[in-house]
């Protein structure tokens, strides 16, 4: 059984900074894209940021030059460093995967989410 573990949520000032984890486990073959959403109280779930296996990026205009995605495969993990956080990125974040296992289809799989605070 595939799970998505994320870390690193919190609560920090405006114009700080948190880095979020996320790791997976269990029989995994691949992992395709990797993502993080966020969702806010009242909002829908929105797309923060992307990466391929190929290393492309995707970002929401607004944590463009703020956020970064980045993975390291030997580990199935996606990381997301947030800086200069605004009381606007508070949500509840969360990563998505698209992972190949030991049923040799691919998934999507959700973590469990993680809350990101910031106070003005």
């Amino acid at each position: 059984q595939v799970q998505l573990v994320e870390s690193g949520g919190g609560l920090v000032q405006a114009g700080g900074s948190l880095r979020l984890s996320c790791a997976a486990s269990g029989t995994i073959f691949s992992i395709n894209d990797m993502g993080w959403y966020r969702q806010a109280p009242g909002k829908q779930r929105e797309l923060v940021a992307l990466i391929t296996s190929g290393r492309s990026t995707t970002y929401a205009d607004s944590v463009k030059g703020r956020f970064t995605i980045s993975r390291d495969d030997a580990k199935n993990t996606v990381y997301l460093q947030m800086n200069s956080l605004k009381p606007e990125d508070t949500a509840v974040y969360s990563c998505n995967a698209l992972i190949q296992s030991a049923t040799y289809y691919f998934m999507r799989y959700w973590g469990q989410g993680t809350q990101v605070t910031v106070s003005s």
